[in-house]
């Protein structure tokens, strides 16, 4: 038998932790490390079915007696955005996005810090130290970038951050063979009436079809869970199913903008 090639991965899967979105359950995730020996392709494979990185690690949920995860992506050449959509696209024409290196920044950092705080204190992210925003950012071994959301520089004199315009939202994302794939994003909890998570994605969707793209990956939609009813608004979209990717409305009372 011939040598176990090195880029083929390896799973392993965690222990029962209690689930962050839908209480009274238990979740469960198989994953692998994304080691640079794996091969791009396979990485890419990864990605494009289903896992989601973070880190250097990829993973799918794997609870039992649960499939609530469902990966989604929307199809931007057949997007069109809806009126409360296009309502966010002016509230926000003022904004300069900038494409980056994955290369964190203090001012980034602390953007990040005033967003946990507000919005999730309580969350697995609301001990997230410097160290461990640099390692979010920069610990990758795929194609990953950042856009900065800035308003756009005053004309009055200034130097520095402030000559720049001042960052508003930022978005981490790697980009795939076939998309855009949206690894977290964050944004000033000040200015929550402009929907700038929201904002975030329609802009990253024009940003995909204007690169020839077919996708952008929105991570998972997760039925029964509030946080995730916003995923709901960008259709058409396309779940992973059994028989592969399909598209799909989903069910839900409401979808409430980020």
């Amino acid at each position: 038998m011939t040598e176990q090639r090195k880029d083929f991965p390896e799973f392993y899967v965690t222990s029962p932790q209690p689930c962050p979105y839908l209480p009274g359950r238990l979740e469960r995730k198989l994953f692998t490390h994304l080691n640079r020996d794996k091969s791009p392709a396979v990485v890419d494979r990864l990605l494009r079915g289903g896992f989601r990185r973070s880190l250097n690690i990829a993973y799918v949920p794997y609870c039992e007696g649960c499939n609530a995860c469902t990966s989604v992506r929307v199809p931007v050449d057949r997007f069109e955005p809806t009126r409360n959509q296009r309502r966010t696209l002016r509230a926000n024409a003022s904004l300069v996005a900038t494409r980056l290196p994955n290369r964190p920044t203090s001012e980034q950092y602390d953007l990040f810090r005033d967003y946990i705080d507000v919005r999730h204190g309580d969350g697995g992210m609301a001990d997230m130290s410097v160290l461990d925003y640099h390692l979010m950012v920069s610990d990758t071994s795929v194609d990953t970038g950042l856009t900065e959301y800035r308003e756009r520089a005053s004309e009055q004199p200034g130097r520095g951050a402030n000559r720049r315009g001042r960052l508003v939202a930022c978005a981490l994302t790697d980009t795939l063979s076939d998309g855009i794939s949206l690894v977290y994003s964050f944004f000033d909890p000040a200015l929550a009436s402009r929907s700038l998570g929201r904002y975030i994605i329609l802009e990253h969707i024009a940003f995909a079809r204007s690169k020839g793209l077919p996708y952008v990956y929105l991570g998972y939609w997760i039925a029964g869970s509030r946080k995730m009813t916003y995923k709901a608004e960008y259709l058409p979209q396309e779940h992973l199913t059994q028989q592969g990717w399909q598209e799909v409305t989903p069910r839900v009372e409401e979808a409430s903008a980020r």
